[in-house]
């Protein structure tokens, strides 16, 4: 689509996001020529950047980018990620290395409807997250876990064609996310989501979905979930930017057919996208 600006598909051989996955990206939801919560995604794009010490572009260029992509393609998912840009042979990275800016587009995945209000089947996958405290929360570019247990979700449907997302856990045996999605559950009266301060991705849709329940007084709690409790939990549900909410309706042999709380933030998440 856009590289540095200009329209192409093609980057140097050398450029480190290629050779060493040196970098970061955002997936935004466009929308009749807009792109949902670009000033949280931008936000969230310095926080990454910051992470790895890779200068994060000017807001006012990506801006001017962005409307570029958009003026064709107004609605769907449009995918921006930012590397480290060019280098020379070996891991450590040069000081005056010219980030790459890098726009691509996809047309709106075609989801069952139902999948917001019924809910999905998810999977637990058997890949597990290895901690590391410096990446956690980051979106950065290695997500090799997140492949492998894409594939391990995809082997899973050939069984069950109903599951729709899978679950990934760290080394202790906590729920941390899903393979493209952020997790909650509502356990003993509280809103929970995992502590991923040792690893997983924080979403935006996940900080939305925090920021609704402060200010509407319901209970929160980020701190480790095992799977036992999830499986006992009286709602579950995973979130991102394309998906948005979808409650999930049966884990294993748990099933689950009424998510009151998830409905009620599901439909106030929407109601602010009007």
């Amino acid at each position: 689509m856009l590289v540095n600006g200009l329209p192409g598909n093609t980057i140097s051989i050398r450029d480190r996001g290629l050779l060493y996955g040196d970098g970061v990206f955002r997936t935004l939801r466009a929308v009749r020529g807009s792109a949902l919560h670009w000033s949280l995604h931008y936000l969230k794009l310095q926080h990454d950047c910051a992470k790895l010490d890779i200068s994060c572009p000017d807001e006012a260029l990506l801006l001017a980018e962005l409307e570029q992509v958009l003026a064709q393609h107004p609605d769907g998912v449009v995918k921006l990620i930012v590397t480290r840009g060019e280098g020379v042979r070996g891991y450590a990275p040069a000081t005056d290395v010219k980030p790459t800016r890098i726009w691509d587009f996809s047309p709106p995945p075609d989801y069952p409807a139902e999948w917001a209000t019924q809910g999905i089947k998810a999977h637990v996958c058997q890949i597990r997250l290895p901690a590391q405290p410096r990446l956690a929360c980051v979106k950065h570019l290695n997500r090799l876990e997140n492949v492998l247990a894409a594939a391990e979700l995809r082997d899973a449907q050939v069984h069950d064609r109903d599951i729709a997302e899978g679950l990934l856990l760290d080394a202790e045996g906590h729920v941390i996310e899903g393979t493209r999605s952020n997790f909650f559950a509502m356990s003993q009266g509280h809103l929970v989501t995992p502590d991923l301060s040792h690893c997983g991705v924080a979403g935006i849709q996940r900080g939305r979905v925090m920021a609704w329940a402060l200010q509407h007084g319901l209970a929160l709690q980020v701190r480790n979930i095992g799977l036992e409790e999830a499986l006992h939990a009286d709602e579950l549900f995973v979130v991102n930017s394309v998906i948005g909410l979808w409650p999930i309706r049966a884990l294993g042999q748990r099933h689950w057919s009424h998510f009151p709380v998830a409905e009620k933030i599901r439909t106030a998440l929407e109601q602010e996208e009007v």
